[in-house]
């Protein structure tokens, strides 16, 4: 393993996704730092699809109270269809990483009410200052949109670099109309995902889990000798 592996490795590892932020802002030049290392991800054709919306603390408390009125009286409606189901090892994933969170957090798996209440900090952004919304082109479909998947992963891969804690997170996703409407995003933009971002609070104890990863081996099918 090189030195640069290693490297890599090591920010892959100790990335995860923050669900607790201090309030703090930050820098303009450090988050453009970000952007430009994510830039460097390839893309069909070189198109670079993606586009990203940020906002201020001021304008991310904003945004949050109308993502958190939408959810209370629209119905979801994403740019891109919601996956179908979680079925087999995909479902146990999901359960697996859900569970976790409510065990760091203390919340027993029978009370509703205080599930809903932590998924609703989706919309509080987990308290972070900032979020990131990635849309990508309409007209590029779902190859403009796995384009920006990459350039989703390295943008947390550079924030991790930087000591900034981030987040993907679809379910903003889900409200399309209201994010596109507070953040003036015209309509020939998807509204793929948001990435909350900020300076991670450790002590929090929705911190305190990471969940794993599967085997080389669950994912690799030989071809040939």
């Amino acid at each position: 393993m090189t030195d640069r592996h290693q490297t890599l490795q090591a920010i892959l590892t100790e990335r995860h996704s923050c669900r607790a932020f201090r309030p703090d802002a930050v820098p303009h030049d450090v988050i453009e730092q970000i952007v430009e290392t994510a830039q460097r991800v390839p893309s069909w054709c070189n198109a670079q699809p993606w586009q990203v919306t940020i906002t201020h603390p001021k304008a991310t408390e904003r945004f949050s109270n109308a993502l958190l009125q939408a959810v209370e009286t629209e119905s979801p409606k994403p740019d891109l269809e919601w996956p179908l189901r979680y079925t087999g090892v995909y479902q146990d994933r999901r359960r697996t990483c859900g569970f976790q969170l409510y065990d760091a957090v203390g919340i027993a798996r029978e009370d509703r009410d205080a599930r809903t209440r932590q998924m609703l900090e989706n919309y509080r952004f987990f308290g972070a200052p900032h979020v990131a919304i990635i849309t990508s082109e309409a007209d590029l479909g779902a190859y403009g949109a796995m384009d920006c998947g990459g350039f989703v992963a390295a943008f947390t891969l550079a924030a991790q670099a930087l000591g900034i804690a981030t987040i993907p997170q679809a379910a903003i996703a889900a409200y399309a109309p209201t994010v596109r409407r507070e953040l003036k995003i015209p309509d020939n933009r998807l509204v793929l995902c948001g990435i909350s971002l900020g300076y991670a609070d450790p002590d929090h104890p929705a911190n305190g889990f990471r969940t794993e990863r599967a085997s080389p081996e669950e994912v690799i099918t030989w071809v040939g000798d």
